[in-house]
């Protein structure tokens, strides 16, 4: 029996195209990122054969990620912070959509990456509120800095105003996330895992089952770097520098923090951990840090083990 060769179709995506390279037939094709134009291309590739690489570009690989999943197509897609540094490799100065995307097909056949699991529709919908509801809090917070520095009583009135309403459209949204949650019987059994922990909010968990689906399916090292909170040494030669977090999932490592900080106060095994590291290592961002990291492990273990903090 002959072994089937995957072949790495490299696919370079923005908010009106998607430009494809096949490697097989050495060609391009360029298509509009549009539900119609993709399910077409879709159903001429092989999903025994054909392998989709692309970069991560946010919502704008949304329609071809569904369309793949449902066609049973792999996929992966890649931090541009790796697929660059090897464009450089391949000493290629020129940058088109069209070299991108036979970029992306070279990448896949020199890593052969493992294909990530299809879209959940349940997840991004969660995902796109706890976004909006994030942006709403951003907006209020600005109001709320120039109400600070306001003095005029037309403007100060105004600005009341606005936060009053922004008030309002927040709890709306987070009473609207809640009923989503309690939809999925396992994403509200997950849920209520989480603020068993203390420390946890029920903001911090909503932000960790938005922006995390990987908890619980990973291993701690795993989670750990997903989320930024895994320390990297930068030592070379006589050069011996303190390991230090970096890259990672910005908006979960944040919600980490402030539960980090919620823990040390409400839960004496946390304020022990973190007493006795902030005194040995002489750094209270690093003991919060180590904290947040610690938080995330044994979060990652009750979601696995479906058991409730003890």
């Amino acid at each position: 029996m002959d072994m089937i060769v995957q072949n790495y179709v490299g696919c370079d995506i923005s908010k009106q195209w998607l430009d494809f390279f096949d490697e097989t037939s050495n060609r391009y094709q360029r298509i509009a990122n549009q539900a119609d134009a993709i399910a077409a291309y879709v159903a001429g590739l092989d999903p025994s054969r054909d392998f989709i690489v692309m970069e991560a570009t946010g919502v704008h690989d949304r329609l071809l990620r569904h369309a793949l999943a449902k066609a049973g197509v792999p996929f992966s897609r890649h931090n541009p912070a790796h697929t660059h540094p090897y464009a450089k490799s391949t000493r290629r100065r020129a940058k088109t959509d069209r070299l991108d995307a036979r970029m992306l097909s070279g990448y896949g056949r020199r890593y052969q990456p493992a294909p990530e699991p299809g879209p959940c529709e349940e997840n991004e919908r969660l995902q796109s509120l706890a976004r909006h509801r994030d942006q709403l809090v951003d907006m209020r917070a600005r109001l709320k800095k120039l109400l600070g520095e306001a003095f005029e009583e037309t403007v100060v009135a105004e600005l009341e105003d606005m936060i009053a309403g922004f008030d309002t459209r927040i709890k709306a949204l987070e009473s609207r996330i809640a009923k989503v949650i309690r939809q999925s019987e396992d994403t509200a059994r997950d849920y209520t895992l989480m603020i068993s922990v203390p420390g946890v909010s029920k903001i911090s968990a909503l932000s960790l089952l938005a922006h995390l689906p990987e908890l619980g399916q990973r291993s701690p090292k795993s989670i750990a770097a997903l989320a930024g909170l895994a320390p990297f040494d930068n030592k070379s030669g006589k050069l011996q520098r303190r390991s230090q977090i970096q890259g990672g999932r910005s908006r979960v490592r944040r919600a980490l923090y402030m539960a980090a900080l919620s823990a040390i106060r409400a839960c004496d095994r946390f304020r022990a951990f973190y007493t006795d590291l902030a005194a040995r290592s002489g750094s209270k961002k690093l003991a919060i840090i180590a904290v947040a990291r610690k938080l995330l492990v044994v979060l990652n273990a009750i979601i696995r083990d479906k058991t409730a903090f003890a």
